[in-house]
């Protein structure tokens, strides 16, 4: 794979700033166009793609002209790329004013500093809410010299449906980061990080902490420090057959080894939420001995405290990071939005298809069954992201937002590690898409005379690891970034 892309991407860098006459005379005669198209035709012959389904469209936004195509009309699975169409949507339904609320209310009166009554938590699905915010929110009680609440703790998680997770995620994801439950009562992206360190000597058990220290989860840790010439076999991992909230830690790690940092998934993240809350009041020095519980909240509450998150600061985690809890919330956030509470994945998808319609994209040529793309029951062709780069770009009010949410090559994001040292770094903005098998990138560059062009590259059916893909991506990315047609 070396042998093809190497030569390739030093070409068109050099070319980029005239230092290259090779580039220019690889096929004689011919417009930079045509040479450009040749190029990708030499990439895309490598014999990785021998049994690899590859799709690619190229378009100048400047005039609309195709500058590349193949298979572009050919079905396939977007991965992460499937948060284009969420992040375009919700700016469309939302708007670029909106904001993710996390609200706290007390349904009683207050005598001698102790509430009569309960505490209730009001979740709108913030997926970015964290147990700093919790503490302002928290601290609210404290503001109005509460130090005895004399009653319940109670989270009202009725904005969404009860359905945690994405049409046709695999089972077998749990209890990694990435396939957290979805709730409107999110906090720590429903996880806890659990950080491994080897122990002092040979034999030693590993160290564990978890972030945050909560009673939430409990811990078996049966690893143990190996010899530092011995391969890593830790695993981390929970309960998650058995729905327990219970970590593991087993295998061997080797002396001297870096810690280890994983994100592992809560069950329930609604009493999640709401044991982290009464451990907040603790430290708060707010005496409380009631229960938690899960209910609606009385329309005859007060607000005492809302944390809110704009939803500019939400997309832009969303796709830089390819965050899944972001996309599943939002997704829910936009059908509760359009079609009322709960917030349901089928009404979010509704929603987007109705948007995408408007803008003139036929919602029977793809397939969404969720909001991130961790589902293999998504279906999209490159034909079909171009119609929706256009389309956002011409939504002259939101594409500002949209764009700089992107992640840059070379720069941040999933791409930070991407298309450095060339005419792509700090050019190139697109989502990353990658699941088992399928690798993705769609979104736009600059060419070497400032023309824009919106591009998606689909690649899927490969075994073992989409490195070489990506190197392919990035590529045609440099191609793109140094193309001069003018």
């Amino acid at each position: 794979m070396k042998h093809l892309l190497a030569p390739i991407l030093c070409m068109a860098a050099l070319a980029s700033i005239g230092g290259c006459s090779e580039l220019n005379g690889i096929f004689l005669g011919q417009s930079p166009l045509e040479r450009f198209q040749r190029n990708i035709d030499t990439i895309l012959a490598d014999s990785i793609f021998t049994s690899t389904k590859c799709g690619i469209e190229i378009v100048s936004l400047d005039d609309n002209e195709v500058l590349y195509k193949r298979d572009e009309a050919t079905l396939l699975r977007p991965a992460s790329n499937m948060k284009l169409f969420t992040a375009a949507a919700a700016l469309s339904a939302l708007g670029t004013n909106y904001t993710y609320a996390t609200s706290l209310y007390c349904d009683t009166t207050i005598t001698d500093s102790i509430l009569h009554g309960n505490v209730y938590f009001k979740g709108f699905g913030d997926p970015d809410f964290d147990s700093a915010q919790l503490a302002d929110l928290i601290s609210g009680l404290k503001a109005k010299k509460i130090s005895v609440i004399d009653g319940n703790l109670v989270g009202d998680a009725t904005y969404f449906d009860n359905i945690n997770w994405g049409s046709g995620w695999m089972w077998d994801d749990e209890p990694s980061g990435f396939a957290a439950y979805n709730s409107p009562l999110t906090i720590n992206r429903n996880c806890v990080v659990v950080t491994v360190t080897p122990g002092k000597a040979v034999g030693d058990t590993v160290l564990v902490s978890i972030d945050p220290p909560t009673q939430y989860v409990s811990l078996v840790n049966e690893a143990t420090t190996a010899p530092d010439t011995t391969p890593s076999s830790l695993e981390v991992s929970r309960k998650f057959r058995e729905r327990l909230n219970t970590i593991t830690v087993k295998g061997s790690f080797p002396l001297g080894t870096k810690p280890e940092t994983d994100p592992i998934t809560v069950w329930d993240p609604e009493m999640y939420f709401m044991t982290l809350a009464r451990e907040e009041l603790q430290k708060q020095n707010i005496s409380f001995a009631g229960k938690i519980l899960l209910d609606t909240l009385p329309k005859a509450a007060t607000l005492v405290s809302q944390h809110l998150q704009p939803i500019d600061s939400v997309i832009t985690y969303l796709n830089k990071a390819s965050d899944n809890l972001s996309a599943e919330n939002t997704l829910k956030i936009i059908g509760a939005a359009q079609y009322g509470i709960p917030g349901t994945s089928e009404h979010g998808i509704s929603a987007v298809n109705r948007i995408l319609a408007s803008w003139g994209i036929d919602s029977t040529k793809y397939l969404m069954v969720d909001g991130s793309g961790v589902s293999h029951y998504d279906l999209v062709t490159p034909e079909t992201f171009i119609q929706l780069l256009r389309a956002i770009y011409m939504q002259k009010g939101l594409f500002d937002l949209y764009y700089r949410s992107l992640p840059i090559a070379g720069v941040d994001g999933l791409l930070a590690s991407r298309m450095k040292n060339s005419p792509a770094q700090n050019d190139l903005r697109a989502k990353t898409g990658t699941i088992r098998g399928v690798s993705a990138l769609s979104g736009y560059v600059r060419t070497a005379d400032g023309e824009l062009l919106a591009f998606s590259m689909m690649m899927q059916n490969y075994i073992g690891s989409g490195e070489p893909y990506r190197r392919a991506q990035d590529a045609i990315g440099v191609l793109m970034a140094s193309l001069k047609r003018k």
